[in-house]
């Protein structure tokens, strides 16, 4: 008895090792272009088998690399930045990493056919992230009082539609995100307008970002 209580465990361990295995080799695959999920699983060292148990399609492939992407890339930035004296830098910084990674895995936009709906899931979590940050520079009078939390996802998704093309260099990144971030300055900043957006107002834009 003693020994077949053992085996969960184990499976657990073993199913978890495959599912970062997996999503580690979507990243590599994807990270380089086109891809197929025969190559993911060759990359992982798992059978195709393998792979559709944990992951039933590649919706679900993109899924976890984008969210790996997000926990051991971004959220450690944001984490660091909550000690920063400049919140608005660190969130500069933060959003040009941002930029950095969605070019380096561009193979991800076109994997999946609905990667839109995807990706605003886990965009949405990561902007949720960035909101004590944004009332902390606000507060410091570092950004303009009248942005929202819901402008968040919006001004980074027209960062990426404007500066993560494919031949735009790292210079030129860093040069129209200086400008970009220049407009959350607010002194002499224009009043908003008022914003009557939602979800699907978000989803429409990254899905024409996809399309690009």
């Amino acid at each position: 008895m003693a020994a077949k209580n053992d085996r969960a465990p184990r499976r657990r361990v073993d199913a978890r090792s495959s599912i970062e295995r997996i999503t580690a080799a979507g990243r590599t695959v994807l990270g380089k272009g086109e891809g197929s999920l025969e190559q993911i699983a060759a990359e992982a060292g798992v059978g195709i088998a393998t792979l559709y148990r944990h992951f039933p399609n590649r919706e679900a492939v993109v899924r976890a690399v984008l969210e790996d992407i997000v926990d051991t890339d971004l959220l450690p930035l944001v984490e660091r930045a909550a000690d920063s004296p400049h919140t608005r830098q660190a969130l500069q910084e933060i959003a040009t990493r941002l930029l950095d990674l969605i070019t380096e895995e561009r193979g991800l936009v076109t994997f999946a056919s609905n990667f839109a709906d995807v990706a605003v899931d886990v965009l949405q979590r990561f902007s949720a992230s960035l909101h004590p940050l944004l009332a902390r520079a606000q507060q410091a009078g570092e950004v303009r009082p009248d942005l929202t939390a819901e402008d968040v996802p919006h001004f980074l998704i027209m960062a990426v539609a404007g500066l993560a093309l494919p031949g735009t260099t790292p210079s030129l990144r860093a040069r129209f995100i200086t400008l970009l971030f220049d407009s959350l300055n607010p002194a002499d900043a224009t009043p908003l307008p008022p914003s009557h957006t939602g979800e699907d107002d978000l989803r429409t834009a990254v899905g024409n970002v996809t399309r690009a």
